[in-house]
């Protein structure tokens, strides 16, 4: 559960958010302290979506950019983009999160990673805290 600043509001308190990751304003999370970064998509997001059905990976080698189409997320109740929040080569997909996609809704942090990105360089994305504000906000 999300406990880096208990001054946001109290809606973005309810959903999890780890102190220790990178967030982009497009709800995906990044783990920067392995190297390749692991990226999937958050709580928040998971919750929005609804129920994962499918999940469209890239192929393995892909080159990205920030802003780019990372994967496409089918769920219940439509089928939205996963936006890259960094710029490099994808190294590994989660085949488990292919096989079941709804690994990413019981664990979006941990077993439902979807992509492993080799940087072209540091990313710049938001805190925890700052997360929390836009999550805030969207509910």
């Amino acid at each position: 559960m999300y406990t880096a600043n208990l001054n946001t509001q109290e809606a973005a308190a309810q959903v999890d958010i780890p102190a220790h990751l990178l967030y982009s304003e497009e709800h995906v999370w990044v783990d920067d302290s392995v190297d390749p970064v692991v990226c999937g998509v958050t709580a928040f997001a998971s919750e929005q979506l609804g129920e994962l059905v499918f999940i469209d990976f890239p192929e393995i080698g892909t080159h990205v950019e920030v802003g780019d189409e990372l994967a496409q997320l089918e769920s219940s109740k439509s089928v939205s983009p996963l936006i890259s929040p960094v710029a490099g080569t994808v190294r590994y997909v989660n085949h488990e999160a292919y096989d079941d996609p709804s690994v990413v809704d019981s664990d979006p942090y941990g077993e439902g990673w979807l992509v492993k990105i080799e940087l072209d360089e540091d990313p710049e994305l938001l805190s925890a805290d700052e997360y929390a504000k836009i999550v805030a906000k969207a509910q």
